[in-house]
């Protein structure tokens, strides 16, 4: 590590991924995270034809059905990377109690937990 670099943390699965896909190519999983992310980043920076299309999907001007399959492939790896992103910043249970509607969780303890539209919680099995 040079002076230069900065430490990050990325979730097990995608380290993982990278490990095996790293295997492959004779990379670390280091190189390979870098790899992928100068790969994002150059197709992510393109002002393409293409590109403008798959933003206007995104953004909900284009129906997606309209891409060809290259800018579909772009277009689905980019839902997926931001529902992974979101996914731990969006308390799903509080947003359906606040329309009515009652959840259940796993918690870290391994309960099961119904979340109640009145904002209470309780534990409905250990």
């Amino acid at each position: 590590m040079t002076s230069a670099d900065k430490v990050t943390r990325f979730s097990l699965d995608l380290f993982d991924d990278a490990t095996v896909a790293g295997q492959e190519s004779q990379r670390s999983a280091r190189q390979q995270l870098e790899h992928w992310a100068r790969v994002g980043r150059a197709v992510s920076d393109r002002s393409s034809v293409a590109r403008k299309r798959i933003e206007a999907a995104l953004a909900g001007t284009l129906p997606s059905e309209h891409l060809t399959a290259d800018e579909a492939v772009v277009f689905d790896a980019e839902i997926a990377a931001s529902i992974e992103s979101g996914l731990d910043q969006i308390d799903f249970a509080a947003r359906r109690a606040a329309t009515g509607h009652t959840s259940v969780t796993l918690n870290d303890a391994g309960e099961i937990v119904e979340h109640l539209p009145d904002g209470t919680e309780r534990i409905i099995a250990r």
